[in-house]
């Protein structure tokens, strides 16, 4: 299957994740859509500060990327934290649209959390300095508590039709 682009995910930070260890956790993400690209670990922290960029190939929209969260262990297996998912589907729709040219900051659309994704909150999806990007809070999913914040830019080869 082509290459469609490169999907950037800025992980910004985490929120409200669950003590793993003593007192904190240990964390970092993995992106496990059959790419495996990993942040650093921030230690000692339940609410970590990345600000981080994961680049990823982007082959199939159709499957979901999914985020995955790690508590790093030394001395056994990693603890897994939970996952978010994130639809790029409606970020796609809005780049078929070819919006070249709009002023800085407009908001083009907005993503309601549903069922069918892991957003804690409303999703813009932004027109700023010559690009599309979609700023996320994802709700992670088989945890305790936790959110993590996102934001995706897809570098095209070609959008889908």
């Amino acid at each position: 299957m082509d290459v469609l682009g490169l999907l950037k995910i800025r992980v910004l930070r985490g929120n409200n994740w669950e003590v793993k260890d003593t007192f904190s956790s240990d964390l970092y993400v993995v992106d496990v859509g059959g790419q495996r690209v990993k942040t650093s670990v921030k230690k000692n922290s339940c609410n970590p500060i990345w600000n981080e960029e994961l680049t990823l190939a982007l082959k199939d929209p159709d499957i979901p990327i999914v985020l995955s969260v790690y508590d790093k262990d030394t001395f056994t297996g990693d603890d897994k934290m939970g996952v978010a998912r994130i639809d790029i589907k409606p970020y796609l729709e809005i780049l078929k649209m070819g919006l070249q040219g709009l002023p800085n900051g407009v908001k083009v659309d907005r993503v309601q959390p549903s069922k069918d994704n892991c957003l804690a909150c409303e999703s813009c999806i932004i027109w700023e300095n010559g690009k599309m990007t979609q700023d996320m809070i994802l709700r992670l999913q088989d945890a305790e508590c936790g959110e993590v914040e996102v934001q995706i830019e897809l570098i095209p080869k070609c959008i889908p039709k």
